[in-house]
């Protein structure tokens, strides 16, 4: 069980609520990321790798499961909220901690307004008589509401969400499974591998794109001060959700790649209106599927996917302000619902502003999904750097496998992946840094340079408890 004293050894309070158990985190890990989440972005994973899709999710999951054990090496150090921002401020330094926590407001205060907005404009394509705005409105709403009333709340309304999206997962699978027997597409293994088209590069950039589908097993880090183990849950959890949805997205990718109507034709365009997973479906089994699978989507990402969204969103601006690197009243917990209620409230008013501008943009969701992706990579890239510095060169660890090799490994393929990133992310993402680098100019400039509490603990370890974690 949980040790109460972790929290207050680093001078904070058990102020959220521990009442979530491993299956309820697991849930929360899978509705993140969604299981049925390539069915959005397919067409444009599909063209970016030259038709190679399976493969571009197959190298997204390799070069995360290295992610996911970083992560469970400093969440054991570290067994709190905020995540990265606490990682690195904590294993490196308060300044470092709070470029980090920067870098990774730009994934996690932009993926709700994304996730809105692809889900507005897919049921406006349903229903087209309801506006976008109507529908962003009514996520927004709704997810709030269920966030405010607290954690236990969040946890069965995504569970309830999550069967159902296995569930039309489960139909497609059967269905395009039927239809490849029976002679309607064409077996091959061009989706993991086409001689006439790969090249690292070009992979490498589709699985930049791909990562987006991936997003969300780190949201899982946010709740450490939420689940009844404690850390201990969380590293399971982070490896057994992003294992589990790989193969999911592994599957369906590789059927939907052989169900394609026009593979030339998709590679040589893109998928510009994003139909080209449900345009597969309808080769599977007609319209009804294809329809089944576009509203799913839709359901999926305006509702349980934001909704776990803005808990990790609100979590990550409560541990920031609790430190005083953001406005203090982000820090206000209700004591009715032990919920950081400020933070909840503005990530969704910030959502619904982002949401409703980006709608008015003809490549906002193309904008949003890849300044996402390049400041989760980053912040990737920051965390592998985390377990090197504090334990192997601060904590003298002699667990070279797991505090060396492993990190280093998952350092340089996100690097390669960044590096191949597209060029406009790129720009936008070093802008964003570049920013943050300002505002903590400003914060020196005014006497409030950062600082962390209980980073007294930390610094007096010994060789014995970093070799324990």
């Amino acid at each position: 069980m949980f040790d109460r004293e972790e929290l207050s050894r680093y001078g904070y309070q058990q102020e959220l609520s521990r009442q979530l158990r491993l299956r309820d985190v697991l849930a929360y890990g899978l509705v993140y990321m969604v299981p049925i989440a390539p069915m959005a972005i397919f067409g444009s994973v599909y063209a970016g790798s030259g038709g190679m899709v399976a493969l571009a999710y197959a190298i997204g999951v390799v070069a995360l499961v290295f992610t996911a054990f970083s992560y469970a090496q400093m969440v054991k150090a570290f067994p709190m909220s905020g995540s990265v921002y606490n990682y690195a401020g904590r294993g490196i330094s308060p300044p470092v901690g709070f470029l980090a926590g920067w870098v990774i407001l730009l994934d996690y205060v932009l993926v709700p307004g994304l996730l809105y907005l692809v889900a507005s404009v897919a049921m406006h394509a349903s229903v087209p008589a309801v506006p976008v705005w109507v529908w962003l409105l009514g996520f927004v709403a709704v997810n709030t509401v269920v966030n405010s009333v607290g954690i236990r709340m969040t946890a069965v309304v995504t569970r309830v969400m999550l069967v159902g999206e296995l569930i039309v997962l489960a139909v497609f699978l059967a269905v395009a499974g039927w239809a490849l027997a029976v002679g309607k597409g064409r077996f091959s293994g061009d989706a993991f591998y086409n001689p006439d088209t790969f090249t690292w590069s070009l992979v490498a950039g589709a699985v930049s794109i791909a990562v987006l589908s991936f997003l969300g097993f780190d949201g899982i880090s946010m709740l450490a001060e939420e689940t009844r183990d404690g850390s201990r849950q969380i590293g399971r959890a982070m490896a057994g959700v992003l294992v589990l949805a790989g193969v999911l997205f592994i599957a369906q990718t590789w059927l939907a790649a052989m169900l394609v109507p026009d593979p030339t034709g998709l590679q040589a365009a893109g998928d510009p209106d994003g139909t080209a997973f449900y345009s597969a479906a309808a080769v599977a089994g007609g319209s009804w599927l294809a329809t089944v699978c576009a509203v799913a989507t839709a359901v999926a990402w305006g509702l349980p996917n934001s909704m776990v969204a803005q808990v990790a969103t609100s979590r990550l601006l409560y541990a920031m302000a609790r430190d005083r690197q953001l406005p203090r009243f982000l820090s206000k917990v209700s004591l009715r619902r032990s919920v950081p209620i400020n933070a909840t409230l503005l990530t969704g008013a910030v959502s619904l502003a982002l949401g409703l501008y980006m709608a008015t943009r003809a490549d906002g969701i193309t904008l949003l999904s890849s300044l996402i992706n390049f400041g989760a990579m980053v912040a990737f890239l920051v965390l592998h750097i985390c377990v090197v510095v504090h334990h192997v060169i601060r904590g003298r660890s002699r667990k070279l496998w797991a505090h060396l090799v492993m990190p280093g490994v998952g350092f340089a393929i996100l690097a390669y992946v960044v590096v191949n990133a597209n060029i406009a992310a790129q720009r936008l993402g070093l802008a964003w840094l570049a920013l943050g680098v300002l505002v903590l100019a400003g914060l020196y400039a005014t006497s409030r340079r950062p600082a962390l509490s209980g980073l007294a603990p930390v610094r007096r370890q010994s060789r014995r408890d970093v070799e324990r974690v």
